[in-house]
Parts: structure tokens; sequence; C-alpha cells
């Protein structure tokens, strides 16, 4: 297994006033990771093609693979409701995507319905969200880039529901970002999660979480409420109770020997939670 680590996890330092785009990209080498992958932000706004081949340019200057670029996106509620143009949408991103010389991009597929008090399920999203995930991946296949869901955002977070769409959309070109953190928001043990998920894996992100039980009193800012009230609150990798070390584990038996990327959501300086986290996670992937 090889390390990553996402822009998200740099939190401000990606602005000109600090890193910047470029000294992130130097920083993440300097760092010691094998790759990097990005999340969708003010530096992408555009979508330019020849920014995204500069940033390719840079980042293989500097020995490092481009490895995933994760973007927004809902099926049931986004462009207006509009599926086709909501996948169209996509389309330019996937451009983006494929220009950066990324290998796989993962998209969002709904935060739930709106507005309706029965028909509100995820078997009740699941035709639509397949017929999404289907078509995006026919794309980015054409482009050379595969595509993924991955388990956040509470509606689509659960291991069975994430599975239900990966076997409906029956593509070989699409399958799973795991986060091994995530599910603690569905208020599932990773391990077990991660267990479930990982012979769909295309992509892990290493994310650790802090946990109280909901049965206490709130303890205050920094945390947040997970879907059965429990707390929650982001963590340096291995700091946490994610069971990351087992979940590695748990991939490892079924082959996957791809990117492990921090993405890191702790109330720590986030250069000073990444550089300790990357420790941790080499010992865990030795």
């Amino acid at each position: 297994m090889k390390t990553c680590v996402s822009s998200y996890s740099f939190g401000d330092y990606i602005n000109e006033n600090k890193l910047g785009l470029w000294g992130l990209i130097d920083k993440v080498a300097d760092l010691g990771f094998d790759g990097i992958e990005f999340s969708e932000g003010a530096w992408s706004n555009g979508l330019s093609i020849d920014t995204a081949k500069k940033i390719k340019e840079h980042a293989a200057k500097r020995g490092l693979e481009i490895v995933s670029y994760c973007v927004g996106a809902d099926f049931i509620n986004g462009s207006g409701g509009n599926l086709k143009e909501e996948t169209t949408r996509l389309h330019k991103q996937i451009d983006f995507a494929a220009a950066m010389g990324v290998k796989n991009m993962r998209h969002d597929v709904t935060g739930g319905f709106r507005g309706r008090k029965y028909s509100i399920g995820y078997d009740d999203a699941l035709p639509v969200l397949i017929e999404g995930c289907r078509e995006v991946t026919k794309y980015a296949e054409q482009q050379g880039v595969g595509t993924m869901t991955e388990n956040h955002g509470f509606f689509s977070q659960d291991s069975n529901r994430i599975e239900k769409l990966i076997n409906g959309t029956g593509h070989p070109n699409f399958g799973a970002l795991i986060d091994i953190g995530n599910f603690m928001c569905a208020d599932e043990d990773p391990a077990i999660a991660v267990g479930v998920m990982a012979p769909y894996a295309k992509h892990v992100h290493a994310k650790d979480f802090h946990f109280k039980n909901g049965e206490e009193i709130n303890p205050g800012a920094g945390w947040f409420m997970t879907r059965a009230g429990n707390y929650i609150r982001g963590a340096i990798i291995g700091h946490g109770n994610a069971k990351v070390y087992q979940s590695i584990q748990a991939l490892r038996r079924v082959g996957y020997d791809g990117y492990i990327s921090i993405e890191f959501e702790g109330m720590e300086d986030k250069l000073t939670g990444i550089e300790i986290g990357l420790q941790n996670l080499k010992r865990f992937i030795g």
C-alpha cells in the first residue's frame, strides 16, 4: 500500500496567503507522501484544462501521483432535479480530472429527498442513483477515469447502502472510495463496515474520530452528532476510535494494494495533524 493525502486535510493552507496550490503540492512531497488527492474548491473554479495540465506537471516533477479527485453531486435534487443536466455537469469535472491525470474521481450521489413525507428511503432513491452513477462512469471510462461513491453525507453512508448502489450500478469502472472514519457518522463499527466494503475498494480514506456516547452531555465546540445522537470529533490518525489499523488489515486480506489517503478533520494545526498521521499510517500499512 502507498500513502496519500487529500488537499481537504490542509484546510486554508491551500489559500494563496499561505501555501497556495503549488506550495501545497510541494509540502505533500516534502512530507514524504507517495500521492496527492484533490477535493474541488476555489482552486478548481472554472475547471481550466490548462490549470489541470500544470497541476499534473508540477506533481510529476515532485514525484507525486494524483490519485483521486472528489467532487459534489446530487442525482435527486441537483441541477433543479434534472438528472440529465446533473450528469452532464459532471462530465466537465471528469474532463478536468482526466487532464490532471487522475486515476479515479469520487462524486456524491445525494443527501436524500427534500420536501417529501413518504417514499424517502434509500431503496426509493436507488433507481435514480444507479442511473446517474452508470451514466457518469460510462463517460468517465472513455476518458480513462474510474468513478467512485463514498460513504458520507448521512443518507448514503451505511455499508449495506453503498454495497447496494455499487452492485446495482454493476459497471466495472465504478466502485467504492472507502472512508474508514465516516462509518462512525452512521454509527457503524468501522472495522465491520470496511470488512463488508473491502472487495469494492478503488481508493481509501484513512480518517479518525474521537467518540463520546450520546448519553453524555454535548462535549461542546468541535464535536458533531452522529445519526443516532452520539458525538464525534476529528482526530489525528491513530489517536481516535475509528479502528484505522484493524480496517487496513481487512483491506489487506482481500488483496487491496492501492493508496491510503489521509483525510484529516481534527482541531489540531493541519500540518501537525497530517505529519503525525503520516507517521502512524506508515506504521499501520507496514
